[in-house]
C-alpha cells in the first residue's frame, strides 16, 4: 500500500480536537488511509460505513452506539459516507459537542459532503477539511516530505533541485494509469480502460444523481464526451451550448456538478495588475487525465494536478495558496500562476520539450511584481537555471 502524504499531518495533534472532514474523488483512497490508521492503533472497529444497513439500523436502536465499545481517552472514531444520511450535521454536532475531548471524529465523503458543508454552518468551528487527491509523484518516490512554505518561490524551487533523483519510469507510469491507485497498482492497459469506463458510470449515476434531477444524467455524460478536448484552454459556455443544445444556465449547472463529484476542476485567469489580461474564462482541467488524449494536453493537465496537489497541501496545513493562469486577449498565456497570501509567487510554463523560455512569460512576471519563472517540461534529465530568475526543470524531478 502507497502511503499518502495526508496520513503525514490529518491526524496530527497541532490541528487540536476539531473533526477531520477528508473529502475528494471517489476511489481516491479515503476509506484506506482512515482503515490503515485505525488498524495501527487496533481500533478498525471504530470506523463506520452508513452505507450500511448495520450501522444505520445501530444508530436508530442508540444514537450513542459508537460510544459503547471506546475506554479510552481521544479515542478515533471514523463515520464514512455519513453525509448520505438524513440530518447527518445534526448528528455530527451532537456527537462532537457530546464527547469533545473524548473522541476525535473522522468523516469521509465526496460530492454530497462538500455541498452540504457548504450549505449551512450548524458545523462551524468544529472541524477542519482536507483534501485527499489523486496519486503524487512525490507519494510514489518519498523525497520530498509536505511541509509549509514559507520561504520566497525561488528558495522553494532551489530546495526542490536539491534532489537530483529523475523519476521518469514512476512519471510515465502515473501519465498513462493515472493517479488513482487502482489503476496505477494494477498496471494493466485492459484493466484501465474497463476501470475508466465503469468510474464515470458510477460517479454520473450514483453521486450526481444523488443531488441533479434524473433528466440531467444524460446531458452530463454527453458533455463528459465532449470536455476532453478543451483541456488546457479558457472553457467557453456559450460555445458548449451548440453542441449540447441546452440553455447557458443548464450548463453551467452540469460543470458545476461534475466539479462538485471531482470529477473536473477549474483554474481561473488571474487578472490583477496585467494588462488586457482575461477575466472571466476558466480552465477546465480533469481529476483523471488519462481521459485526455493528447500528449500535451494530457502532460499539462497532469501538472495542473500535481500544482493543485501542492496547493491543496499548503491550504490543508494552514497556508493561503491557489492556482490560476494567465493570459491576455492577444493569446499570449502563461499556463499556471501559484498565488500565496493572495500575491502572485511563481509563474509556470508547461512544455513537452526542453526549449527557450518564450519572453511573454517574462513581461508577465515583471508585470506581477518580477516573480520567478519556471518552465516544466516532459522530456527527462533537464535541470538548469536559464538567468533573469528563470529556471527549466523536468517534472520527473520537481515533483518527485
Amino acid at each position: 500500500m502507497i502511503k499518502r502524504n495526508l496520513e503525514n499531518y490529518c491526524f496530527s495533534e497541532d490541528f487540536g480536537k476539531q473533526m477531520r472532514f477528508i473529502a475528494g474523488p471517489r476511489q481516491s483512497g479515503k476509506t484506506t488511509i482512515i482503515k490503515s490508521f485505525l488498524e495501527k492503533k487496533d481500533r478498525l472497529k471504530d470506523y463506520y460505513n452508513w452505507d450500511y444497513r448495520e450501522t444505520r439500523t445501530d444508530f436508530q436502536k442508540n444514537p450513542d452506539f459508537y460510544n459503547a465499545p471506546i475506554l479510552e481517552k481521544n479515542a478515533w472514531v471514523c463515520f464514512d459516507e455519513i453525509h448520505k444520511y438524513p440530518k447527518w450535521k445534526d448528528i455530527l454536532k451532537e456527537a462532537y459537542d457530546k464527547n469533545v475531548g473524548e473522541i476525535n471524529f473522522v468523516i469521509t465523503g465526496s460530492a454530497r459532503l462538500d455541498l452540504f458543508r457548504k450549505s449551512g454552518d450548524s458545523l462551524a468551528g468544529r472541524y477542519f477539511l482536507f483534501r485527499l487527491n489523486p496519486l503524487s509523484l512525490n507519494e510514489l518516490t518519498k523525497v520530498n516530505y509536505p511541509c509549509a512554505i514559507s520561504c520566497a518561490a525561488n528558495e522553494f524551487i532551489r530546495r526542490r533541485l536539491e534532489n537530483n533523483h529523475f523519476r521518469q519510469e514512476e512519471m510515465l507510469h502515473l501519465l498513462e494509469f493515472s493517479g488513482f491507485p487502482d489503476p496505477f497498482l494494477s498496471g494493466k492497459r485492459i484493466f484501465h480502460k474497463k476501470w475508466k469506463n465503469d468510474y464515470i458510470d458510477k460517479v454520473i449515476h450514483e453521486d450526481i444523481r444523488e443531488i441533479a434531477q434524473v433528466r440531467e444524467i444524460e446531458n452530463i455524460s454527453r458533455l463528459m464526451l465532449l470536455l476532453p478536448v478543451k483541456v488546457g484552454s479558457p472553457l467557453s459556455v456559450n460555445s458548449l451550448m451548440e453542441d449540447m443544445l441546452c440553455s447557458y444556465n443548464a450548463l453551467r449547472n452540469y460543470l458545476y456538478l461534475m466539479e462538485l463529484s471531482y470529477v473536473t476542476f477549474f483554474v481561473p485567469p488571474y487578472s490583477h495588475g496585467v494588462s488586457r489580461a482575461i477575466k472571466k474564462d476558466k480552465k477546465l482541467y480533469f481529476y483523471d487525465w488519462t481521459r485526455v488524449q493528447d500528449e500535451h494536453m494530457r502532460f499539462e493537465n497532469y501538472v495542473a494536478m500535481e500544482l493543485k496537489i501542492l496547493a491543496d497541501i499548503q491550504n490543508d496545513l494552514g497556508e493561503t495558496f491557489s492556482l490560476q493562469y494567465v493570459r491576455k486577449r492577444d493569446g499570449k498565456e502563461s499556463d499556471f500562476l501559484l498565488v500565496k497570501d493572495n500575491s502572485p509567487w511563481l509563474l509556470i510554463e508547461v512544455k513537452t520539450s526542453r526549449q527557450k523560455i518564450a519572453s511573454h512569460h517574462y513581461t508577465n512576471a515583471k508585470a506581477l511584481g518580477d516573480i520567478p519563472i519556471l518552465q516544466i517540461v516532459r522530456e527527462n534529465v533537464i535541470a538548469e537555471n536559464c538567468g533573469n530568475n528563470s529556471w527549466q526543470v523536468s517534472a520527473s524531478r520537481f515533483f518527485a
